[in-house]
């Protein structure tokens, strides 16, 4: 799912979770700088109870950092400001409707596939198709269980507040509410027919997805949303790539301080050849992918 993949006001993955005791990689770097460490963490932006607790390798890391990182800094937001912003942005205004904007075409295709979800379309014809897409899959991941409230970020955002760490961002909110609206409409339209479409088949792909995610089967994960996501030119660069790129730059910075940060991202950020690992490691820096430890039966 594309919106799902990328934004942390939204979802990456979601699915259950499986005991395992045997040693395994996890979705999480360690970059070396000359006297710290910068830590970067894949993220799961909505996650059910019952996916809890989290690696533990993740809580070590987290215990060993001053700083934490993430794509905004969601401490720092004001939800009422930020649901009006994103609604300013993102419902139509003119007289224009989401119809007009997909096509007919298109538009009863859309139509066709929100049917087969159970998502009465209509309920979004004031609004842009990536507006749109952003509110299907909410709805969907909703009714199978999930919360964005106990997705990692709002989970370690509540640690690190109760333990006075100092919180960042590597963006702002309306930076984020910008990538998506200056997307073309033919983007948009993409990303909408994209939502409906993997909606169909959300909960076993989450599933999947949330496996290799706790095992750090970076093979799979690339195959399973790179691939299809370098498919969309225009979101690939706008959404990832030029981020990614932006983001290498900003922690090559934190590389030259002292102390040591965790920075969460989604989990699309960290794997593939333009990804902010492989971005670092060609600056010549020290990278490794962590591991979680076995534990007793």
């Amino acid at each position: 799912m594309i919106i799902a993949r990328l934004l942390p006001l939204l979802i990456l993955l979601a699915a259950a979770t499986r005991a395992d005791n045997a040693a395994h990689p996890v979705t999480l770097w360690e970059i070396q700088g000359a006297h710290n460490s910068v830590y970067l963490l894949g993220s799961i932006h909505m996650l059910r109870a019952e996916d809890y607790p989290l690696p533990t390798v993740i809580e070590s890391t987290y215990a060993k950092v001053e700083i934490l990182i993430m794509e905004i800094d969601m401490d720092d937001l004001d939800p009422v400001a930020s649901q009006i912003a994103f609604v300013d942005a993102g419902v139509l205004q003119d007289g224009t409707t989401l119809r007009d904007l997909m096509g007919d075409a298109l538009y009863d295709q859309a139509l066709n596939a929100a049917a087969a979800v159970d998502i009465p379309l209509d309920m979004l014809d004031k609004t842009e198709p990536w507006y749109a897409a952003m509110m299907i899959e909410v709805m969907l991941l909703s009714r199978i269980g999930f919360d964005p409230g106990r997705g990692v970020e709002m989970y370690l955002l509540e640690k690190a507040i109760a333990d006075g760490k100092p919180i960042e961002g590597l963006e702002t909110l309306a930076q984020q509410i910008g990538f998506l609206d200056g997307l073309s409409i033919a983007a948009q339209r993409d990303m909408l027919l994209t939502a409906l479409v993997d909606g169909a088949k959300i909960e076993d792909l989450m599933d999947e997805i949330i496996l290799a995610w706790r095992h750090g089967d970076i093979d799979f994960l690339e195959s399973s949303l790179l691939e299809s996501f370098a498919e969309h030119k225009e979101l690939n660069k706008v959404l990832v790539s030029d981020r990614n790129r932006r983001w290498a730059k900003h922690i090559n910075t934190l590389l030259t301080d002292d102390d040591d940060y965790l920075i969460i991202v989604g989990a699309l950020h960290l794997i593939g050849d333009g990804s902010v690992p492989n971005l670092l490691a060609r600056q010549g820096f020290d990278i490794r992918q962590l591991s979680e430890p076995a534990s007793i039966r």
